[in-house]
Parts: C-alpha cells; structure tokens; sequence
C-alpha cells in the first residue's frame, strides 16, 4: 500500500471516508481552498464512497466578522466567534457542494456527546440517516458550548472518533503539514515517512506541534488520532489540504498509517 497511485485508488475504492480538514487550511487566506477540497470530496462521492467531513474552522472564520484581529484567549468569545463562524463556514461549503448537487447536514458534537452511549448512538443513527439519504454530513466541535475542560482537544480527535463510530474504512486527516517526518519538516536531515505500519511506537520520530496559530494540535495529536481509528480497523492517510486531489490523481504524498484487521 505504500506506493505510488495505491492511496488515490484505495480511497475512491472506499465503502465510507471520513476527510478532516483543520482551521488553517479553510479560514483566512485560505477560505478559497473550500472549492478544491469540496471538488475531491465529490470525487469520492461519484466514485461510489459515502463521505463524512470533520471540519475545524468556525473561530477562525468568525473573528474577522466580530472585528478582532488574533483568536481570542477567553472562552465567551472564542463560543460568540465560533457561532458566527460556523453559519459563514457551512454557507462556504454549501456553495461549493451546490455546484455538485450535494447538500450539507450539519452536525455539531461535544465530548459529552462521544461519552455518553444514548447521545453516541444518537449520533450514530443521524449520521447513518443522512448518509442514506444522499448529503454530506458536516462535523465539527459544538464551540459556543463546549468549555475548557469538556473539549475533545483538537478535532483530529473528533474524526478519529467519527470514523470508529459510523466504521469508517478510511480517515484522511488534512492540514497545513504534508506527511509525518522524522522530525520537525525544518529541521536539517527530516525525512518523511510515506507508511507507518500498524503497531509501529515510532520510536526516534521527533514530533512537532501546531504552528499555524489556529489549530489546537498538531503532528502529536495526529499520530495519536490515527492510532485511534487504526486500532479499529480504519486505515489513515495524513496529508496536506492542497495535495489530496493529487493523491486521488495517483500521486504518492502524506503518511499512511495501516490499521488492524477487523
């Protein structure tokens, strides 16, 4: 599964793809990736797979509109910034799927709701019924009343858990880095790591965190995200946003972490 053109094909041959897209890669000067990632989730569509996308995004795109000029550090705000962000982020991609005859159903969860058997089977049950019916599932964190100690983290989480609820095949975690490396991607002598096999503690891996200023997590919360969906069976490709229309054109970039048999 590690060479060239095996990860396009493997995700258009995929029964369910849960795609997870993160902050930096849909808000601000990057708003206009929306189209192109929306283009390659049609794509698997036509191509037969039901598609669930976890998007992040809804703080950074509301503070412009509120007139503040960084992400702000009090919870009152960043809750007023995510309730308008999340209307403008799903109007966005609405646009974009229109041009595709799809529609989004929007489904916002909190950490409680993940926990909780009655709220998870819920969930479960929307999730299947709007697959069944044709949309787009869109999911993201319920900011405006999540608070500090009850988040999920980061919403790499959030789609691993996603994808081990509705038994996803495939998780495509997107963001601003294009593989997992051997270390920090600046640092002389990175190399990128094109497969982690499953159970691999990836020992000597030098792992970064987020340095995009919006995003909660991340390399670590990635690796540890695909650890979770792998041990469900669900096999997990990291890439960058920019580059999964390559990947489906047979490209071979990102990591891929295989995943325990079912």
């Amino acid at each position: 599964m590690s060479g060239a053109g095996s990860r396009g094909a493997t995700l258009l041959a995929a029964r369910r793809v849960v795609v997870k897209v993160g902050s930096s890669s849909v808000s601000g000067d990057n708003a206009g990736q929306i189209p192109t990632l929306v283009d390659s989730l049609a794509r698997l569509r036509a191509a037969g797979a039901e598609v669930i996308l976890v998007s992040s995004g809804a703080i950074a795109t509301g503070v412009p509109f509120l007139n503040i000029d960084a992400r702000p550090d009090d919870l009152a705000t960043q809750q007023a910034a995510a309730a308008v962000g999340q209307n403008i982020l799903v109007n966005r991609y609405q646009r974009a799927l229109s041009s595709h005859d799809l529609v989004a159903g929007q489904v916002l969860l909190t950490a409680h709701d993940m926990e909780n058997p009655t709220h998870r089977g819920n969930a479960r049950r929307a999730l299947e019924r709007l697959l069944a019916l044709g949309t787009v599932p869109i999911i993201n964190e319920n900011d405006t009343v999540a608070t500090h100690e009850i988040r999920f983290g980061d919403n790499d989480r959030l789609a691993a858990l996603v994808a081990r609820l509705v038994e996803a095949d495939q998780l495509v975690l997107l963001s601003d880095i294009d593989a997992l490396y051997t270390a920090p991607p600046e640092m002389v002598g990175a190399e990128r790591i094109a497969h982690v096999a499953y159970g691999d503690p990836l020992d000597g891996v030098k792992i970064g965190e987020s340095q995009s200023g919006w995003g909660t997590g991340g390399a670590t919360t990635k690796v540890q995200a695909a650890r979770l969906a792998a041990d469900a069976g669900t096999s997990v490709l990291l890439t960058e946003a920019r580059l999964l229309a390559a990947v489906l054109d047979g490209e071979d970039h990102g990591t891929l972490f295989g995943a325990a048999a079912r």
